[in-house]
């Protein structure tokens, strides 16, 4: 008899695991690319939070070819994990950031090898033109590609405050652009801002619900040494999330996300060698397991609260449309306590 279980989100590592039989693992390689608001193009200095040293891997080597750091990467997560089935990640920077003659041998020589099932590619919303997500739609029929969209807020005094130079509505454009042509798409979204209300920060939620994303990564605002953000907090320290009040923070914002939505990420990392604030003093298991029983201990989960708009018909020729805001739950056990849906295991959050 085959055991449900019962997970409080929505897991992208076990999507991964059910679609392709065995764990997916990502291998980062670096491309070198910079950032259109580092070269002046629509601004310089880069978002002011973003040392990309503090999340690349130390064995990430941006002088090699993309096929030796996919090899050598592929090497290592067989030797520690027994791994078998991996997705190549173009993480730091924007990876779209050049023309498509450029980018085409770059993908097709992470792709070149035969464990390699698909790509993800970190991007800015204003670096991919319809050329470009042709290209990955064809790419799409035969490999399981997701293009990641840079957001991190949906607030356009946040965005214009990070550097990041451009604004929501450029997003949406790019998410309209892309959804329906069979490439995966991913949002990251920053929790922290001091400048952003908990009201604010919890209302992203049923705002990305319903623009047709398929993974979301959450990462809480961590403060880190040679960025713009760090000399900042350094000249004046602003507030920065107690470890419980993250804790809480996500899983009241997981209880109004559509639970469609797979959880890449639900927390950032930096090394403690580059990280400022905020020092928790955790470790990456740790975290992840208290917010799983902090959950638990709610008794809640993800979509408890999300509230799905529907457009219902009416009659042919009997007045406007009509909208109804239909809220979906799992409802309850017979104990009387919340039952989640049925989502799947726990699996790998990456």
């Amino acid at each position: 008899m085959t055991h449900v279980v019962r997970s409080r989100y929505n897991s992208y590592g076990a999507y991964l695991k059910e679609r392709f039989g065995c764990r997916v693992y990502k291998v980062i390689v670096d491309a070198g690319f910079t950032c259109p608001n580092r070269d002046g193009t629509v601004a310089v200095g880069g978002c002011t939070y973003c040392n990309n040293d503090s999340f690349r891997p130390e064995a990430v080597d941006r002088l090699r070819p993309i096929r030796e750091q996919v090899a050598s990467g592929i090497e290592y997560l067989r030797r520690r994990y027994r791994a078998r089935k991996f997705i190549v990640y173009f993480q730091p920077f924007t990876n779209t950031y050049a023309p498509l003659e450029r980018l085409i041998p770059l993908y097709e020589s992470a792709l070149d090898h035969p464990e390699v099932i698909g790509l993800a590619v970190g991007t800015r919303p204003d670096c991919v033109d319809d050329a470009k997500i042709a290209w990955f739609e064809a790419l799409a029929r035969t490999s399981f590609v997701t293009l990641e969209y840079g957001l991190e807020s949906i607030y356009d005094r946040t965005l214009a405050r990070i550097n990041r130079g451009h604004d929501y509505a450029a997003w949406l454009d790019a998410v309209a652009r892309t959804r329906g042509r069979g490439i995966h798409l991913c949002a990251h979204l920053i929790l922290g801002f001091p400048w952003e209300s908990r009201d604010e920060m919890l209302a992203m939620a049923p705002a990305l619900s319903g623009v047709g994303i398929d993974f979301l990564k959450l990462h809480h605002l961590h403060v880190v040494r040679h960025t713009a953000l760090g000399r900042e907090y350094q000249r004046e320290p602003f507030p920065v999330l107690a470890y419980q009040e993250y804790l809480d923070l996500v899983a009241e914002f997981l209880e109004r996300l559509n639970p469609a939505i797979r959880l890449e990420r639900l927390f950032g990392l930096a090394p403690d060698s580059e990280l400022i604030a905020p020092r928790w003093g955790k470790t990456k298991a740790e975290i992840q397991h208290d917010i799983e029983q902090n959950l638990a201990q709610r008794d809640t989960y993800q979509g408890r609260l999300y509230a799905e708009r529907r457009e219902i018909d009416p009659v042919a020729g009997r007045g406007p449309r009509l909208r109804q805001v239909e809220a979906v739950t799992g409802g309850e056990h017979a104990s009387g306590k919340r039952r989640p849906p049925e989502l799947h295991g726990r699996g790998e959050v990456s």
